[in-house]
C-alpha cells in the first residue's frame, strides 16, 4: 500500500489545504465573471453552476496524479473511454470552462501567481469587449444585423438596382446574403453592420419605400 499511495502523502497538508482554498476562491471568480460579463446565461447551458465543485475537484485529481506515473496512465486510459454529451449552446461558454481548468491545473501545481495573471488578463479583456459592445465602436467589429426586404417579384425586377443602392447608402457594411425568388414574391437578405438611421426604423421604412416607389417592399430587421 505504501508503495502505492506514497508519492500522494508525502504532500503537506498545508500546502493542499492552501491549494484547494486558491481552487475554490478561482471558480467563485469564473462564477462572477460568467454571471456579470456574459449576457446569455440564463439561456445558456447553465455550465456556470459546475464551478464550484468542479474547479476544487479538478485540483485534487491533478494533485493525486502529478506524483504517480500508474496513476496518470490509468486515469489517460479511463478519460479515453469517457464521453461527456452535455450541450454547450454557445461556444463563449467554452472559454469560461477553460479558465476553471487552466486555474484549477495551476492551482493544482502551486502556481499561484499564473492564476492571478489569468483572471487580471481575463477580466481585463471581459470588460474591453463589454466596452467595446457598448460603444460607437462595435462598428469595427465582425458582429451585424439581418435585413430582409420582400417585395412583388414584378417589383423586384424593376427595383433591385435602387434597392441596392438606397441599402449601400444607409447601412454601413452591408454584405449581400442571398436572395430567393418565385412567381409572386421576391427576397433580398443583406447582412450590415450599423445603419445610417440609428435604429429609427419606421424612418427607415418610410426613406425604403420612396426609394422604391411606387413598388411596395416589406422588410425585416433582426
Amino acid at each position: 500500500m505504501e508503495e502505492w499511495f506514497g508519492p500522494v502523502s508525502d504532500i503537506e497538508f498545508s500546502s493542499f489545504a492552501v491549494a484547494m482554498v486558491i481552487s475554490l476562491a478561482a471558480s467563485l471568480a469564473a462564477w462572477a465573471m460568467y454571471i456579470v460579463f456574459y449576457r446569455d446565461w440564463d439561456r445558456g447551458a447553465g455550465v456556470y453552476r459546475t464551478f464550484l465543485l468542479a474547479g476544487p475537484a479538478i485540483t485534487v485529481l491533478f494533485v493525486a496524479i502529478q506524483n504517480s506515473l500508474p496513476l496518470s496512465l490509468g486515469l489517460l486510459g479511463a478519460l479515453s473511454f469517457v464521453r461527456f454529451r452535455t450541450p454547450v449552446k454557445d461556444p463563449a461558454e467554452i472559454g469560461y470552462l477553460l479558465l476553471v481548468i487552466a486555474s484549477s491545473i495551476s492551482a493544482a501545481t502551486y502556481n499561484y501567481e499564473l492564476i492571478g495573471l489569468l483572471f487580471a488578463i481575463a477580466f481585463g479583456v471581459l470588460v474591453l469587449q463589454r466596452f467595446l459592445s457598448g460603444s460607437s465602436l462595435r462598428s469595427l467589429l465582425p458582429s451585424g444585423r439581418d435585413l430582409i426586404v420582400t417585395m412583388a417579384a414584378a417589383d423586384y425586377a424593376e427595383h433591385e438596382a435602387a434597392l441596392l443602392a438606397f441599402l449601400s447608402a444607409n447601412l454601413q457594411g452591408m454584405k449581400h446574403e442571398s436572395s430567393s425568388q418565385n412567381a409572386e414574391t421576391a427576397s433580398l437578405h443583406v447582412r450590415f453592420r450599423a445603419s445610417a438611421f440609428d435604429d429609427r426604423w419606421g424612418e427607415f421604412q418610410s426613406a425604403l419605400a420612396e426609394a422604391v416607389s411606387p413598388a411596395q417592399a416589406e422588410m425585416y430587421v433582426g
